[in-house]
C-alpha cells in the first residue's frame, strides 16, 4: 500500500529540516521548513511511477515551495524510474522525484529547483494552517479509506472526551477546545446533543467515536479550525 511509502518518505524529509505530517488538505503529505513564512514541501506517493502520479503533483504544485514525487522502485529496474523522459519530464515540471527501495531506503532521482514561485496563497495558507493546528502525524499520508484525523476531529473528539463524563456547559468545555462552541452547535459528526441552554451531553455516535479513537481522550485541541 502506499501508506508503507509514507514513513521511508517522511524520514528523508526530515533529515533535510522539515516537520513532515501525512494526509494534509489532499496532500499525501506536507512538510514546513523553518522561518517565517515556512518553506512548504508538497509529496505525492504512488506504488509505481505513473502519469496519475504526475497530474497529483500538478494539481499540488500551486499550493508549495517544493513537490516531490515518490514511489516504489521496480524489483528489476525497469519502471519510469529508469526512463529518462519521466525525469525530464519531472525537471521541466520542477519536481523532485524519489525512489523508495523494498528495504525503506530512498534514492533521489530528480532534484527539485530551489525557491520555486507560489501562484496560490491561499491554498498554501490553508496547507499551513492544518499542518501547524494538527497534534501529532496521526495519519500515514498515503491512506485512502478511513477518515483523516484532521484538527477539527481533533478538537471534537477532545469535546466528546470531556462529556464522557457526564453532560457538561460549553464554558467548561472551551478550557479543553477552544471552539467548542461552534463546534457543539454545527455538530458535523452527530456526536453531540443538547440537553438544556449552553449544555450539552454526548450520544451514542460520540460514545463510539471515542472507541475508536481512545487515544484522543487526553489531547486538547488548540487554534481555530475549520470542518474537514
Amino acid at each position: 500500500m502506499e501508506t508503507a511509502l509514507y514513513l521511508p518518505v517522511k524520514r528523508f524529509l526530515e533529515e533535510l529540516g522539515f516537520t513532515v505530517k501525512g494526509e494534509i488538505g489532499g496532500c499525501d503529505l506536507v512538510g514546513l521548513g523553518a522561518g517565517e513564512p515556512p518553506v512548504v514541501v508538497i509529496g505525492e506517493l504512488k506504488l509505481a511511477f505513473n502519469l496519475e502520479l504526475i497530474l497529483q503533483a500538478v494539481d499540488r504544485a500551486p499550493a508549495g515551495d517544493e513537490v516531490w514525487i515518490a514511489a516504489k522502485m521496480s524489483a528489476r529496474g525497469k519502471g519510469r524510474e529508469s526512463d529518462a523522459r519521466y525525469r525530464n519530464l519531472c525537471r521541466r515540471l520542477g519536481f523532485g522525484m524519489l525512489g523508495v527501495t523494498d528495504r525503506g531506503q530512498v534514492e533521489v532521482l530528480v532534484k527539485p529547483p530551489t525557491a520555486a514561485p507560489r501562484r496560490e496563497p491561499k491554498v498554501r495558507s490553508r496547507l499551513v494552517a492544518e499542518h501547524q493546528r494538527r497534534q501529532g502525524d496521526p495519519v500515514l499520508g498515503g491512506s485512502t479509506r478511513a477518515p483523516i484525523m484532521t484538527a477539527y476531529r481533533q478538537q471534537a473528539l477532545a469535546c466528546a472526551s470531556a462529556l464522557a463524563e457526564g453532560p457538561k456547559p460549553v464554558r467548561e468545555l472551551r478550557e479543553r477546545c477552544p471552539d467548542a462552541g461552534k463546534i457543539l452547535l454545527n455538530n458535523v459528526y452527530g456526536w453531540f446533543e443538547r440537553t438544556e441552554r449552553g449544555i450539552y451531553r454526548l450520544t451514542e455516535a460520540g460514545d463510539a467515536a471515542l472507541k475508536r479513537w481512545p487515544q484522543q481522550r487526553v489531547e486538547d485541541g488548540a487554534g481555530a479550525v475549520s470542518p474537514p
